[in-house]
Protein backbone atom coordinates (compact mmCIF):
# COMPACT_ATOMS: atom_id res chain seq x y z
CA UNK A 1 0.00 0.00 0.00
CA UNK A 2 1.26 3.26 -0.65
CA UNK A 3 2.01 5.84 1.99
CA UNK A 4 1.12 9.35 2.84
CA UNK A 5 3.36 11.56 4.43
CA UNK A 6 0.21 13.34 5.97
CA UNK A 7 -3.47 12.85 6.46
CA UNK A 8 -6.14 15.35 6.86
CA UNK A 9 -9.94 13.96 8.61
CA UNK A 10 -12.51 16.53 6.92
CA UNK A 11 -12.41 17.33 3.83
CA UNK A 12 -15.36 20.07 3.26
CA UNK A 13 -14.39 23.40 1.76
CA UNK A 14 -11.38 24.09 4.28
CA UNK A 15 -9.81 20.96 4.71
CA UNK A 16 -10.00 19.99 0.73
CA UNK A 17 -8.28 23.00 -0.15
CA UNK A 18 -5.89 22.94 2.40
CA UNK A 19 -4.85 19.48 1.11
CA UNK A 20 -4.88 20.28 -2.64
CA UNK A 21 -2.54 23.13 -1.52
CA UNK A 22 -0.05 20.60 0.57
CA UNK A 23 -0.55 18.26 -2.86
CA UNK A 24 0.90 21.76 -4.94
CA UNK A 25 3.91 21.69 -2.99
CA UNK A 26 4.86 17.80 -4.20
CA UNK A 27 3.40 16.11 -0.15
CA UNK A 28 2.10 12.77 -0.84
CA UNK A 29 -1.32 13.23 1.11
CA UNK A 30 -4.57 12.11 1.50
CA UNK A 31 -7.73 12.43 3.45
CA UNK A 32 -10.91 10.57 5.30
CA UNK A 33 -14.14 11.37 5.54
CA UNK A 34 -17.55 9.30 6.34
CA UNK A 35 -19.47 11.61 3.66
CA UNK A 36 -18.64 9.43 0.12
CA UNK A 37 -19.75 13.03 -1.53
CA UNK A 38 -16.92 14.61 0.07
CA UNK A 39 -14.47 11.70 -1.25
CA UNK A 40 -15.82 12.22 -4.53
CA UNK A 41 -14.87 16.19 -4.36
CA UNK A 42 -11.80 15.19 -3.57
CA UNK A 43 -11.03 12.62 -6.55
CA UNK A 44 -12.95 15.11 -8.86
CA UNK A 45 -10.94 18.31 -7.96
CA UNK A 46 -7.68 16.76 -7.28
CA UNK A 47 -7.10 14.47 -10.38
CA UNK A 48 -3.91 16.96 -11.46
CA UNK A 49 -2.18 14.94 -8.41
CA UNK A 50 -4.41 11.85 -8.33
CA UNK A 51 -5.40 13.09 -4.91
CA UNK A 52 -7.87 10.00 -3.07
CA UNK A 53 -9.55 9.54 0.16
CA UNK A 54 -10.61 6.87 2.42
CA UNK A 55 -14.04 5.89 3.70
CA UNK A 56 -12.76 3.48 6.67
CA UNK A 57 -10.83 5.24 9.27
CA UNK A 58 -8.57 2.44 9.90
CA UNK A 59 -7.48 2.16 6.08
CA UNK A 60 -7.26 6.26 6.41
CA UNK A 61 -4.51 5.88 9.46
CA UNK A 62 -2.95 2.31 8.38
CA UNK A 63 -1.95 3.91 5.04
CA UNK A 64 0.25 7.12 6.58
CA UNK A 65 3.97 7.11 7.43
CA UNK A 66 5.11 6.63 11.08
CA UNK A 67 4.60 8.71 13.10
CA UNK A 68 2.02 9.80 11.66
CA UNK A 69 0.18 13.36 10.96
CA UNK A 70 -3.19 13.32 11.39
CA UNK A 71 -4.93 17.24 11.19
CA UNK A 72 -8.32 17.47 12.03
CA UNK A 73 -10.57 20.13 10.05
CA UNK A 74 -13.98 19.17 11.45
CA UNK A 75 -16.39 21.76 13.46
CA UNK A 76 -15.52 22.52 16.67
CA UNK A 77 -17.22 20.52 19.98
CA UNK A 78 -17.90 17.16 20.60
CA UNK A 79 -17.49 16.29 17.28
CA UNK A 80 -13.41 16.76 17.86
CA UNK A 81 -13.50 14.94 20.91
CA UNK A 82 -15.36 11.71 18.81
CA UNK A 83 -12.71 11.75 16.03
CA UNK A 84 -10.29 11.92 18.54
CA UNK A 85 -11.74 8.88 20.32
CA UNK A 86 -12.14 6.99 17.12
CA UNK A 87 -8.42 7.21 16.25
CA UNK A 88 -7.01 6.72 19.72
CA UNK A 89 -6.99 2.76 19.19
CA UNK A 90 -6.10 2.78 15.48
CA UNK A 91 -2.59 5.12 16.36
CA UNK A 92 0.82 4.38 17.58
CA UNK A 93 2.68 6.30 20.05
CA UNK A 94 4.64 9.04 19.23
CA UNK A 95 1.89 9.85 16.21
CA UNK A 96 0.43 13.45 15.98
CA UNK A 97 -2.58 14.90 15.95
CA UNK A 98 -3.36 18.66 15.12
CA UNK A 99 -6.36 20.08 15.88
CA UNK A 100 -6.97 22.86 12.87
CA UNK A 101 -10.62 23.94 13.90
CA UNK A 102 -11.94 26.70 15.76
CA UNK A 103 -11.59 25.09 19.03
CA UNK A 104 -12.36 26.76 21.79
CA UNK A 105 -8.68 27.19 23.86
CA UNK A 106 -10.00 25.22 26.90
CA UNK A 107 -10.76 22.18 25.37
CA UNK A 108 -7.38 22.34 23.24
CA UNK A 109 -5.52 22.75 26.74
CA UNK A 110 -7.86 19.54 27.77
CA UNK A 111 -6.90 17.69 24.93
CA UNK A 112 -3.14 18.30 25.31
CA UNK A 113 -3.27 16.87 28.55
CA UNK A 114 -5.55 13.75 27.93
CA UNK A 115 -3.90 12.61 24.77
CA UNK A 116 -0.18 13.45 26.35
CA UNK A 117 -0.60 10.96 28.73
CA UNK A 118 -1.71 8.68 26.20
CA UNK A 119 1.64 8.82 24.49
CA UNK A 120 0.20 11.04 21.42
CA UNK A 121 1.91 14.59 20.21
CA UNK A 122 -1.16 17.24 19.99
CA UNK A 123 -1.44 20.85 19.23
CA UNK A 124 -4.30 23.66 18.12
CA UNK A 125 -3.76 25.54 14.98
CA UNK A 126 -5.77 28.33 14.03
CA UNK A 127 -6.22 28.83 10.27
CA UNK A 128 -7.18 32.29 9.14
CA UNK A 129 -7.40 32.91 5.40
CA UNK A 130 -11.16 31.02 4.02
CA UNK A 131 -11.50 28.93 1.29
CA UNK A 132 -8.99 30.77 -1.04
CA UNK A 133 -6.59 30.93 1.76
CA UNK A 134 -6.56 27.53 2.68
CA UNK A 135 -6.48 26.88 -1.26
CA UNK A 136 -3.29 29.50 -1.80
CA UNK A 137 -1.57 30.67 1.29
CA UNK A 138 -3.62 31.08 4.67
CA UNK A 139 -1.94 32.26 7.83
CA UNK A 140 -1.84 29.88 10.42
CA UNK A 141 -1.18 29.75 14.18
CA UNK A 142 0.02 26.60 15.59
CA UNK A 143 0.39 26.53 19.50
CA UNK A 144 1.46 23.37 21.92
CA UNK A 145 3.57 20.63 21.76
CA UNK A 146 6.55 21.58 20.32
CA UNK A 147 7.92 17.83 18.51
CA UNK A 148 4.72 17.97 16.93
CA UNK A 149 5.17 21.53 15.43
CA UNK A 150 8.62 20.79 14.64
CA UNK A 151 7.67 17.76 12.49
CA UNK A 152 4.89 19.85 10.73
CA UNK A 153 7.05 22.94 10.44
CA UNK A 154 8.42 22.78 7.07
CA UNK A 155 5.14 21.84 5.53
CA UNK A 156 3.28 24.49 6.99
CA UNK A 157 5.46 27.11 6.03
CA UNK A 158 5.46 25.93 2.46
CA UNK A 159 1.92 26.15 2.32
CA UNK A 160 1.63 29.17 4.08
CA UNK A 161 0.95 32.44 2.76
CA UNK A 162 4.50 34.94 2.16
CA UNK A 163 4.81 38.78 2.75
CA UNK A 164 8.42 40.06 1.51
CA UNK A 165 9.14 35.89 1.17
CA UNK A 166 8.37 35.39 4.67
CA UNK A 167 6.02 32.40 5.81
CA UNK A 168 2.61 33.74 7.41
CA UNK A 169 3.24 30.97 10.15
CA UNK A 170 4.86 30.89 13.67
CA UNK A 171 5.18 28.79 16.45
CA UNK A 172 3.09 31.02 18.85
CA UNK A 173 3.87 29.32 22.74
CA UNK A 174 2.72 26.52 24.43
CA UNK A 175 -0.76 25.14 25.70
CA UNK A 176 -3.69 26.21 23.58
CA UNK A 177 -1.63 29.29 22.30
CA UNK A 178 -2.24 28.70 18.98
CA UNK A 179 -6.46 28.84 19.25
CA UNK A 180 -6.52 31.59 22.05
CA UNK A 181 -4.52 33.47 19.62
CA UNK A 182 -6.99 32.59 16.31
CA UNK A 183 -10.24 33.75 18.66
CA UNK A 184 -8.77 36.99 19.31
CA UNK A 185 -7.96 37.45 15.49
CA UNK A 186 -11.39 36.53 15.12
CA UNK A 187 -12.85 39.07 17.65
CA UNK A 188 -11.12 41.52 15.98
CA UNK A 189 -12.18 40.44 13.03
CA UNK A 190 -15.50 40.93 14.46
CA UNK A 191 -14.84 44.47 15.21
CA UNK A 192 -13.56 45.58 11.97
CA UNK A 193 -16.63 44.17 10.41
CA UNK A 194 -19.04 45.93 12.37
CA UNK A 195 -16.87 49.41 11.36
CA UNK A 196 -17.04 48.98 7.75
CA UNK A 197 -21.11 48.04 8.33
CA UNK A 198 -21.57 51.48 10.19
CA UNK A 199 -19.18 53.35 8.09
CA UNK A 200 -21.70 51.98 5.48
CA UNK A 201 -24.52 53.02 7.14
CA UNK A 202 -23.46 56.47 7.61
CA UNK A 203 -22.72 56.87 3.97
CA UNK A 204 -25.88 55.25 2.94
CA UNK A 205 -28.42 56.67 5.68
CA UNK A 206 -26.21 60.06 6.62
CA UNK A 207 -24.81 60.86 3.51
CA UNK A 208 -28.04 59.91 1.02
CA UNK A 209 -25.04 57.99 -0.64
CA UNK A 210 -26.75 55.49 -3.23
CA UNK A 211 -24.59 52.06 -3.29
CA UNK A 212 -23.15 52.57 -6.31
CA UNK A 213 -21.42 55.47 -4.55
CA UNK A 214 -20.25 53.88 -1.53
CA UNK A 215 -18.35 50.95 -3.48
CA UNK A 216 -16.65 53.53 -5.46
CA UNK A 217 -15.75 55.30 -1.98
CA UNK A 218 -14.74 51.89 -0.41
CA UNK A 219 -12.67 51.05 -3.69
CA UNK A 220 -11.06 54.60 -2.99
CA UNK A 221 -9.99 54.03 0.42
CA UNK A 222 -8.68 50.69 -0.31
CA UNK A 223 -6.27 51.97 -2.77
CA UNK A 224 -5.07 54.05 0.51
CA UNK A 225 -4.01 53.46 4.38
CA UNK A 226 -7.16 51.87 4.55
CA UNK A 227 -5.75 48.99 2.19
CA UNK A 228 -7.31 45.37 3.52
CA UNK A 229 -8.36 42.10 2.21
CA UNK A 230 -11.90 42.94 4.71
CA UNK A 231 -11.94 46.73 2.93
CA UNK A 232 -11.35 45.23 -1.17
CA UNK A 233 -14.31 42.03 -0.62
CA UNK A 234 -16.46 44.92 0.75
CA UNK A 235 -16.13 47.02 -2.26
CA UNK A 236 -16.78 44.04 -4.46
CA UNK A 237 -19.81 43.35 -2.24
CA UNK A 238 -21.32 46.41 -3.22
CA UNK A 239 -20.80 45.65 -7.17
CA UNK A 240 -22.24 42.29 -7.03
CA UNK A 241 -25.47 42.06 -8.76
CA UNK A 242 -28.00 39.81 -7.95
CA UNK A 243 -29.33 37.60 -10.66
CA UNK A 244 -32.83 37.06 -9.92
CA UNK A 245 -33.65 40.80 -9.26
CA UNK A 246 -30.96 42.52 -11.58
CA UNK A 247 -30.22 44.83 -8.12
CA UNK A 248 -27.38 45.25 -6.16
CA UNK A 249 -27.07 41.88 -4.42
CA UNK A 250 -26.29 43.38 -0.98
CA UNK A 251 -29.74 45.42 -1.41
CA UNK A 252 -31.29 42.67 -1.26
CA UNK A 253 -29.71 40.09 1.71
CA UNK A 254 -31.76 40.51 5.38
CA UNK A 255 -30.30 43.10 7.77
CA UNK A 256 -29.72 40.52 10.57
CA UNK A 257 -26.28 39.59 11.01
CA UNK A 258 -25.88 35.53 12.15
CA UNK A 259 -22.23 34.25 14.01
CA UNK A 260 -20.52 30.88 14.94
CA UNK A 261 -19.19 32.68 18.41
CA UNK A 262 -15.77 32.86 18.65
CA UNK A 263 -16.61 36.85 18.69
CA UNK A 264 -18.55 35.93 22.03
CA UNK A 265 -15.64 33.92 23.02
CA UNK A 266 -13.34 36.88 23.15
CA UNK A 267 -15.40 38.70 25.04
CA UNK A 268 -16.10 36.49 27.32
CA UNK A 269 -12.16 35.68 27.94
CA UNK A 270 -11.51 39.25 28.35
CA UNK A 271 -13.47 39.70 30.92
CA UNK A 272 -12.82 36.93 32.47
CA UNK A 273 -9.05 38.70 32.59
CA UNK A 274 -10.27 42.05 33.41
CA UNK A 275 -9.16 43.36 30.20
CA UNK A 276 -11.33 45.96 28.29
CA UNK A 277 -11.78 45.25 24.72
CA UNK A 278 -14.83 47.60 24.21
CA UNK A 279 -15.01 47.54 20.19
CA UNK A 280 -14.51 43.99 19.81
CA UNK A 281 -17.83 43.70 22.63
CA UNK A 282 -19.99 45.85 20.72
CA UNK A 283 -19.56 44.45 17.67
CA UNK A 284 -20.92 41.16 19.49
CA UNK A 285 -23.64 43.09 20.50
CA UNK A 286 -24.76 44.76 17.55
CA UNK A 287 -24.72 41.09 15.89
CA UNK A 288 -26.83 40.15 18.39
CA UNK A 289 -29.54 43.44 18.06
CA UNK A 290 -29.70 42.51 14.58
CA UNK A 291 -31.69 39.68 15.23
CA UNK A 292 -34.75 41.83 16.38
CA UNK A 293 -36.17 42.68 13.68
CA UNK A 294 -39.75 42.31 14.54
CA UNK A 295 -39.06 44.88 17.41
CA UNK A 296 -36.53 46.74 15.55
CA UNK A 297 -39.58 47.64 12.96
CA UNK A 298 -42.01 48.45 15.73
CA UNK A 299 -39.61 50.64 17.27
CA UNK A 300 -39.00 52.09 14.19
CA UNK A 301 -42.19 53.19 13.55
CA UNK A 302 -42.62 54.90 17.10
CA UNK A 303 -39.44 56.69 17.30
CA UNK A 304 -38.71 57.50 13.34
CA UNK A 305 -35.12 58.71 12.55
CA UNK A 306 -35.02 62.57 11.10
CA UNK A 307 -32.24 63.21 9.28
CA UNK A 308 -30.75 65.90 8.23
CA UNK A 309 -28.09 65.60 5.24
CA UNK A 310 -25.23 67.92 5.62
CA UNK A 311 -24.19 70.36 2.78
CA UNK A 312 -20.27 69.73 2.86
CA UNK A 313 -20.84 65.78 1.48
CA UNK A 314 -16.81 65.45 0.61
CA UNK A 315 -15.55 66.85 3.61
CA UNK A 316 -17.86 64.27 5.88
CA UNK A 317 -16.52 61.62 3.96
CA UNK A 318 -12.87 62.79 4.17
CA UNK A 319 -13.57 63.09 8.37
CA UNK A 320 -15.03 59.34 7.97
CA UNK A 321 -12.40 58.22 6.61
CA UNK A 322 -10.26 59.33 9.07
CA UNK A 323 -12.45 58.09 11.63
CA UNK A 324 -12.53 54.49 10.51
CA UNK A 325 -8.47 54.42 10.56
CA UNK A 326 -8.44 56.09 14.04
CA UNK A 327 -10.87 52.73 14.82
CA UNK A 328 -8.93 49.93 12.96
CA UNK A 329 -6.01 50.91 14.76
CA UNK A 330 -8.29 51.05 18.07
CA UNK A 331 -8.87 47.12 16.99
CA UNK A 332 -5.94 45.86 16.67
CA UNK A 333 -4.72 47.81 19.80
CA UNK A 334 -7.74 46.25 22.11
CA UNK A 335 -6.76 42.27 19.83
CA UNK A 336 -3.07 42.70 21.23
CA UNK A 337 -3.67 44.27 23.83
CA UNK A 338 -5.48 41.22 25.23
CA UNK A 339 -3.04 39.08 23.75
CA UNK A 340 -0.40 40.32 26.00
CA UNK A 341 -2.43 39.66 28.76
CA UNK A 342 -3.73 36.10 28.54
CA UNK A 343 0.65 35.64 27.41
CA UNK A 344 0.96 37.08 31.55
CA UNK A 345 -1.91 35.10 33.12
CA UNK A 346 -1.29 32.07 31.25
CA UNK A 347 2.10 31.29 30.55
CA UNK A 348 1.34 31.70 26.23
CA UNK A 349 4.86 33.47 25.98
CA UNK A 350 3.20 35.39 22.77
CA UNK A 351 5.56 37.31 20.74
CA UNK A 352 3.71 39.96 19.43
CA UNK A 353 6.15 41.00 16.85
CA UNK A 354 5.68 37.43 15.49
CA UNK A 355 1.89 37.20 15.30
CA UNK A 356 1.44 40.69 13.68
CA UNK A 357 4.09 39.51 10.98
CA UNK A 358 2.29 36.88 10.36
CA UNK A 359 -0.95 38.70 10.25
CA UNK A 360 -0.48 40.73 7.70
CA UNK A 361 -0.61 37.65 4.81
CA UNK A 362 -3.21 35.52 4.13
CA UNK A 363 -5.76 35.89 7.26
CA UNK A 364 -8.74 37.84 7.15
CA UNK A 365 -7.75 40.74 8.93
CA UNK A 366 -4.49 41.32 6.68
CA UNK A 367 -3.97 44.81 6.29
CA UNK A 368 -1.42 47.87 5.12
CA UNK A 369 -1.98 49.19 8.59
CA UNK A 370 -0.08 45.90 10.14
CA UNK A 371 3.03 46.85 8.99
CA UNK A 372 2.98 50.04 10.92
CA UNK A 373 1.60 47.34 14.20
CA UNK A 374 4.54 44.72 13.23
CA UNK A 375 7.25 47.73 13.34
CA UNK A 376 6.10 49.04 16.93
CA UNK A 377 6.60 45.82 18.20
CA UNK A 378 9.69 45.12 16.42
CA UNK A 379 11.30 48.42 17.87
CA UNK A 380 9.97 47.11 21.29
CA UNK A 381 8.81 44.04 21.66
CA UNK A 382 7.80 44.19 25.40
CA UNK A 383 4.89 46.70 24.51
CA UNK A 384 2.39 46.73 26.56
CA UNK A 385 -0.39 48.68 24.56
CA UNK A 386 0.06 49.45 21.19
CA UNK A 387 -1.01 53.03 22.16
CA UNK A 388 2.28 54.09 23.52
CA UNK A 389 4.40 53.70 20.19
CA UNK A 390 4.94 57.08 18.87
CA UNK A 391 4.63 56.37 15.44
CA UNK A 392 1.15 55.11 16.23
CA UNK A 393 0.40 58.21 18.86
CA UNK A 394 0.75 60.11 15.21
CA UNK A 395 -1.67 58.58 13.35
CA UNK A 396 -4.59 58.66 16.57
CA UNK A 397 -3.32 62.51 16.47
CA UNK A 398 -4.06 63.19 13.33
CA UNK A 399 -7.63 61.18 13.01
CA UNK A 400 -9.25 61.61 15.90
CA UNK A 401 -11.30 64.85 14.64
CA UNK A 402 -12.51 63.17 12.59
CA UNK A 403 -14.11 59.99 14.90
CA UNK A 404 -15.26 62.75 16.83
CA UNK A 405 -16.77 64.51 13.76
CA UNK A 406 -18.72 61.37 12.86
CA UNK A 407 -20.00 60.49 15.91
CA UNK A 408 -21.58 63.63 16.35
CA UNK A 409 -23.49 63.60 12.86
CA UNK A 410 -24.33 60.06 13.77
CA UNK A 411 -25.61 60.60 17.00
CA UNK A 412 -27.19 63.49 15.96
CA UNK A 413 -29.62 61.53 13.28
CA UNK A 414 -29.79 58.59 15.52
CA UNK A 415 -27.47 56.49 13.15
CA UNK A 416 -26.35 53.33 15.74
CA UNK A 417 -22.49 53.78 15.70
CA UNK A 418 -21.79 51.73 18.74
CA UNK A 419 -18.40 50.27 17.73
CA UNK A 420 -17.07 53.96 16.82
CA UNK A 421 -18.79 55.15 19.80
CA UNK A 422 -16.91 52.65 21.81
CA UNK A 423 -13.47 53.32 20.17
CA UNK A 424 -13.60 56.76 21.31
CA UNK A 425 -14.33 56.40 24.87
CA UNK A 426 -12.01 53.56 25.40
CA UNK A 427 -9.31 56.16 23.80
CA UNK A 428 -10.29 58.77 26.03
CA UNK A 429 -10.90 56.36 29.30
CA UNK A 430 -6.86 55.11 28.63
CA UNK A 431 -5.72 58.74 28.27
CA UNK A 432 -7.42 60.23 31.43
CA UNK A 433 -4.72 60.48 33.98
CA UNK A 434 -7.64 60.60 37.03
CA UNK A 435 -10.94 58.66 36.50
CA UNK A 436 -14.06 59.24 38.75
CA UNK A 437 -13.39 55.98 39.92
CA UNK A 438 -12.74 56.80 43.60
CA UNK A 439 -16.36 57.39 43.97
CA UNK A 440 -17.31 53.66 42.68
CA UNK A 441 -14.75 52.29 44.91
CA UNK A 442 -16.39 54.93 48.19
CA UNK A 443 -19.63 53.40 47.03
CA UNK A 444 -18.62 49.75 47.57
CA UNK A 445 -17.13 50.57 50.62
CA UNK A 446 -20.16 52.73 52.57
CA UNK A 447 -22.55 49.72 51.20
CA UNK A 448 -20.30 46.28 51.10
CA UNK A 449 -17.36 47.08 53.28
CA UNK A 450 -15.01 46.39 50.36
CA UNK A 451 -11.90 48.84 51.45
CA UNK A 452 -10.08 51.01 49.28
CA UNK A 453 -6.47 52.49 48.89
CA UNK A 454 -6.19 56.22 50.17
CA UNK A 455 -3.93 58.52 47.68
CA UNK A 456 -1.70 60.29 50.45
CA UNK A 457 -0.59 56.61 52.27
CA UNK A 458 0.13 53.08 51.39
CA UNK A 459 -2.14 50.12 52.82
CA UNK A 460 -6.07 49.37 52.49
CA UNK A 461 -8.51 51.00 54.62
CA UNK A 462 -12.26 51.23 55.34
CA UNK A 463 -14.37 54.44 56.65
CA UNK A 464 -17.22 54.37 58.94
CA UNK A 465 -19.81 56.05 55.80
CA UNK A 466 -23.02 55.67 57.24
CA UNK A 467 -22.22 58.03 60.33
CA UNK A 468 -21.94 60.63 57.63
CA UNK A 469 -24.76 63.84 58.77
CA UNK A 470 -26.98 64.13 55.34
Amino acid sequence: MKKYALGMIGLGTMGRNLLLNMADHNYAVTGYDKDPKMLNILEEVGQKHNLKGFSELKDFVQSLELPRRIVLLVPAGAIVDNVIKELEPLLDKGDMIIDSGNSHFTDTSRRAIELSVLGFHFFGMGISGGEEGARFGPSMMPGGDKTAYKAMKQVLEDISAKVNGEPCVTYIGPGASGHFVKMVHNGIEYAMMQLLAETYDVLKTGLGYKTEEIQLVFAKWNKGRLKSFLMEVTAAIFAFIDDKTGNLMVDMVKDEAKSKGTGKWTSQVSMDLQLPIPTINEAVTSRDLSKFKQLRVALSAAFPQEITLPENLQEIEARLEEALYFAMISSYAQGLHLLWQASNTYNYELNLHEIAKIWRGGCIIRAELLEDIYQAYIDKPDLEHLFLDASIQIKLKETISGLKKIINIAMDNGIPVAAFASTLTYFDTLRTKRLPSNLIQAQRDFFGAHTFERTDEEGVFHALWNQTTL
